[in-house]
């Protein structure tokens, strides 16, 4: 079963849509939706339907993307919009957790601060968004952080007050966090080199 870049048609390679009004584009919206409901809960101690609400944004993470390819549809604006909506749900949630005092201020500074590096990296040479693939590490860095945050607010629900949950939800998102710096690292490398390949090619035409 293929897990990354599921949905793909083997030998198919899906033409780009110029159009906004795609189900996957819709069902990303809606999916960052989700996040300012998560903060809701959070801000009034509901930390149940906090936890429903947080599975149920992670766990679909992949469903905008497999339908793009499965259904054909994938478009610009979703190769955009997708990468953009799960890096500030992902920055929100990380506020949010370290503001509560769920998680240790390091998920904060592991995150933001290579993306600050990528987003003054792009603006820099590109004026804008490199448009690069998202890397394998990339993508398992995103499913760690997406474990491992459920895992460590579930020991806030009533009856789930365990340590071990704290303790392996810690290490899970420790691990993504680690992840976030080497697919940044990684993307970093690689809008260097985009930018020389152009810069090549300009001189040479």
């Amino acid at each position: 079963m293929r897990v990354i870049g599921a949905g793909t048609r083997p030998g198919r390679a899906p033409a780009e849509l110029d159009t906004f009004w795609t189900l996957p584009n819709l069902i990303t919206v809606l999916r960052f939706l989700g996040v300012p409901l998560f903060v809701w809960f959070i801000v009034r101690d509901e930390y149940g339907p906090a936890f429903i609400t947080l599975v149920t944004v992670g766990s679909t993470d992949w469903v905008d993307g497999y339908l793009a390819r499965r259904l054909g549809q994938v478009s610009r604006v979703g190769k955009w919009l997708d990468p953009v909506a799960d890096r500030l749900a992902l920055i929100v949630v990380a506020v949010t957790f370290v503001v509560d005092g769920i998680a240790p201020s390091w998920l904060v500074l592991a995150i933001v601060i290579p993306d600050a590096v990528l987003i003054i990296n792009a603006l820099v040479l590109f004026r804008g968004s490199p448009n690069l693939p998202v890397s394998n590490i990339g993508k398992i860095r995103t499913a760690l952080l997406l474990l491992g945050a459920p895992m460590l607010l579930l020991q806030r629900v009533p009856g789930f007050e365990y340590a071990w949950l704290s303790a392996a939800g810690t290490a899970v998102l420790l691990l993504g966090c680690i992840g976030h710096i080497l697919a940044a690292a990684g993307y970093l490398r690689a809008s260097w080199n985009k930018h020389a390949r152009e810069r090549a090619a300009a001189g040479n035409g």
